[in-house]
This record gives C-alpha cells, sequence and structure tokens, in this order.
C-alpha cells in the first residue's frame, strides 16, 4: 500500500475518533457569527477602536497602537510589534460586537504589558508548536507508511507541543475576555444590561478555542492509542 492510501485509511480512522471536537467546532462557527450578528444590531457609543483607546488608557498603556486591517473577524493582537489589529467592521463598528471584539484583544495587550505568565509561556512555545505543527504528520505518515515505530513516536513527540500550545492558550483567551468584560463595564463603554450580548460573543469565540484544543487533544490520544497498539503487536 502506498505511502497516500496508508495515511489516507488511518485519517479516515482519525476523523472519526476526532468527530466530536468537529462537530463542536462547527456548533461554534455557527454562534460565533450568529451572536456576532446580532450584537452587531445594538448600538454602542463607542466604536471598536475607540473602546480599544479607552482600555488602554485605562490601564496606563501608551506604546501600543491601533490599527485596522481587511478581513472578517481578523482581529488579533502582535506582541512583536505591540500593535492591536481590527478588522474594518470592528474598528469602525459602533456597536456592541465590535467594542466586545476590540476589548477582547486589549485584554491580550494588558496580559502582554503585565507580563501575564501563561501568555508568556504561549509565546515561548510558539516556534515549537509552529515546528510540531509542520513536521509531526509527515513523521506519522513515513512510521505509518515504512513500520518505523521510532517515526511513530517522534511524530508524536513533536505533535505533543501542539497540544501543549492549545492548552496553555486556553487560559490565555479566557483571561482576555474576563479583563474585556470587566473593563467594559467599569470604563462605562457598556451597562450592564447590555453585557449579555458581548458575553455571547465572546464565549462563542472561547468555544472555537475548546473545540480546537479538544481536537489537538484527541488526535494526540489517538496516534498514543496507534503506537500502543504496534509496540504490542511486535
Amino acid at each position: 500500500m502506498e505511502l497516500f492510501g496508508v495515511y489516507s485509511y488511518y485519517n479516515f480512522g482519525l476523523l472519526l475518533f476526532i468527530a466530536p471536537a468537529l462537530l463542536l467546532g462547527m456548533w461554534a462557527q455557527y454562534r460565533i457569527r450568529s451572536s456576532y450578528t446580532a450584537a452587531q444590531q445594538v448600538g454602542c457609543r463607542r466604536s471598536g477602536a475607540g473602546a480599544a483607546d479607552d482600555l488602554l488608557r485605562a490601564a496606563n498603556i501608551d506604546d501600543v497602537s491601533i490599527q485596522e486591517i481587511g478581513g472578517y473577524l481578523s482581529d488579533h493582537y502582535d506582541p512583536r510589534q505591540k500593535v492591536v489589529r481590527l478588522s474594518s467592521a470592528v474598528f469602525h463598528g459602533c456597536n456592541l460586537a465590535a467594542v466586545g471584539i476590540a476589548a477582547h484583544e486589549v485584554g491580550h495587550a494588558i496580559q502582554h504589558h503585565r507580563q501575564y505568565a501563561p501568555l508568556v509561556i504561549r509565546n515561548l512555545a510558539v516556534p515549537a508548536a509552529s515546528f510540531g505543527s509542520n513536521t509531526s504528520f509527515v513523521l506519522l505518515a513515513l512510521g505509518l507508511f515504512l513500520g518505523q515505530n521510532w517515526l511513530l513516536l517522534v511524530g508524536i513527540v513533536l505533535f505533543s507541543m501542539v497540544v501543549f500550545f492549545q492548552l496553555i492558550n486556553l487560559p490565555v483567551e479566557f483571561n482576555a475576555s474576563s479583563r474585556a468584560k470587566e473593563q467594559l463595564v467599569s470604563l462605562g463603554v457598556v451597562g450592564q444590561h447590555e453585557m449579555h450580548y458581548v458575553r455571547r460573543v465572546l464565549n462563542a469565540a472561547a468555544l472555537t478555542y475548546v473545540a480546537a484544543t479538544l481536537q489537538a487533544v484527541l488526535t494526540l490520544v489517538y496516534y498514543v492509542m496507534m503506537y500502543a497498539g504496534r509496540q504490542r503487536d511486535d
């Protein structure tokens, strides 16, 4: 059986094994789109960029800039350049969806400014996770095709770096959302009676990270079980 055929066979088993995570991810994507659309209909006195600026000033952070970028829900914080990048709809949007997402990204900037430990660890883990993600499946495929368990084991070790990154990313994302919700209320950008719209958007976004983490963990478990089974057969 050729390499592609071997890997396709095991990939089918993997898809079945991680199906719960895939379904959760699909549900999370639906939730974030529906929550985002609903929150866009509720106006706010500040734009996303304005709310981000308010939160940065309140945190006494003056070395982080705010930039507009293209794309849909492409918002992120770049710790290397110290830039909060907001998609056009969020940057200009005067609605609860925009201020909620902008506040979440500022939450990451606050974490960076205050050296929040999980964020520091996550940033340090990025190179290893990137290498593991790009290399692990090649080694796993070769290990399966060639019948070399040591290659399979190395692939598992490398993929475990991805799993570690996903696990440490969860508290980072949840903490950024908590900071965002707290600051939006304390600064009076969003009233308590409106916060449920913001919570829905941020909770749906958090669910996508939970789904990604679950998928990574289940993938690792699948290959560990496969390796253990091959070891017993040998």
